[in-house]
């Protein structure tokens, strides 16, 4: 890349508060590992001390003083964060080129219903009978797209991928390698001392612009259907189980998982590696921290943390009151000591009083 300080402020949409409109700046970094001929960007006042001491050439910054270094110049824009991310996008490497048509190698079953000259299906890609796929859609490579499943528009499955029978996607959907949809949901019932498995009947229904990091999993419903709503994000590594429903634009971190028939609401956020039970409604616009369990009903507008989650503040005073535990105990052995003391004074005193003179 190479753009101009003014034609920086221009793509940003932002105003230049120091710096000469013609500095010329070659490349994009973080604040502490930016050169004087980088952009970066300050969006969080907690990195402010890394503001204080950045090398970098120019920074996108907050509508907010700041403390940046004399040398480098400043754009203010609304959101710095949102800023860099044009500013990323503009000059990243391309894209993956839309190529429509598909590969000899893949097998397409006869009655697939698409546009060959608007869908593009790579090598090695299996899409079986029933299925339909939306214009602008990529299907990666050695991709398997099973009986029944439809696929919205400008969607892109990437490599590997597995979408299992009766699937429903909404467009602008994208799914990462190694994802599994629609396996069955784990289900087992103990018959004369074995376990038997119950049938998965159901599907799963994915809204439009959901994203589902790699090797994720979404498992289909008993019965009816497991739903992930219109905009949530699922990272890496993480598993929905059968019948639940997940909300519109939640965040799911690495690692998470929901047990079965769990409903969550809009806008909630999950932590890594965090553990949710079966059967819970969690509420609109509820927070669970990095490596909670969560096992009883969540209300609407809290953090939760630990295990069980609890309310953040009260989960904190708990740990607080255990940290406290240690000087409480040398109290009572204090306490306890001079009880003992005065109690063997007032032994000796009365056997001195029946002694004769």
């Amino acid at each position: 890349m190479q753009i101009t300080l003014g034609e920086l402020a221009k793509l940003v949409e932002g105003t230049i508060v120091r710096g000469a409109e013609d500095a010329v700046y070659m490349g994009l970094s973080a604040l502490t590992d930016a050169l004087p001929d980088e952009v970066s960007f300050f969006g969080n006042p907690k990195y402010a001390d890394d503001l204080s001491k950045t090398k970098a050439g120019v920074v996108l910054i907050p509508e907010m003083e700041v403390n940046a270094p004399e040398s480098v110049a400043l754009i203010r824009v609304s959101n710095p964060t949102s800023a860099f991310e044009r500013v990323v996008h503009h000059y990243a490497a391309p894209k993956r080129p839309f190529v429509p048509g598909v590969h000899p190698s893949a097998v397409v079953a006869e009655d697939v219903s698409f546009n060959p000259d608007k869908v593009c299906i790579s090598p090695n890609v299996v899409i079986e009978s029933g299925v339909s796929i939306g214009d602008g859609t990529f299907i990666g490579a050695g991709s398997v797209i099973s009986i029944g499943t439809k696929i919205g528009r400008d969607c892109q499955i990437k490599h590997n991928v597995t979408i299992c029978e009766g699937t429903i996607i909404g467009d602008r959907v994208i799914i990462f390698g190694g994802v599994v949809i629609g396996s069955d949901g784990y289900g087992y019932q103990l018959v004369d001392g074995k376990y038997q498995k119950i049938d998965q009947l159901g599907i799963v229904r994915i809204g439009d612009d959901v994203e589902i990091g790699a090797n994720s999993t979404v498992d289909r419903a008993r019965f009816g259907e497991t739903v992930i709503g219109e905009g949530t994000k699922i990272d890496n590594l993480v598993q929905i189980g059968h019948n639940c429903v997940i909300g519109k634009h939640c965040l799911f971190v690495a690692m998470v998982g929901v047990a079965g028939s769990t409903r969550v609401g809009d806008y909630c956020i999950f932590g890594a590696q965090v553990g949710v039970a079966g059967h819970l409604l969690l509420e609109d616009h509820v927070t669970v921290a990095a490596r909670s369990g969560v096992i009883n009903n969540l209300y609407s507008g809290n953090t939760y943390f630990g295990y069980p989650a609890v309310p953040m503040k009260q989960n904190l005073r708990h740990t607080m009151h255990v940290k406290r535990l240690g000087k409480f105990f040398e109290r009572v052995r204090d306490l306890e000591a001079k009880v003992a003391k005065l109690d063997g004074s007032e032994s000796n005193e009365d056997a001195s009083a029946g002694k004769p003179d």
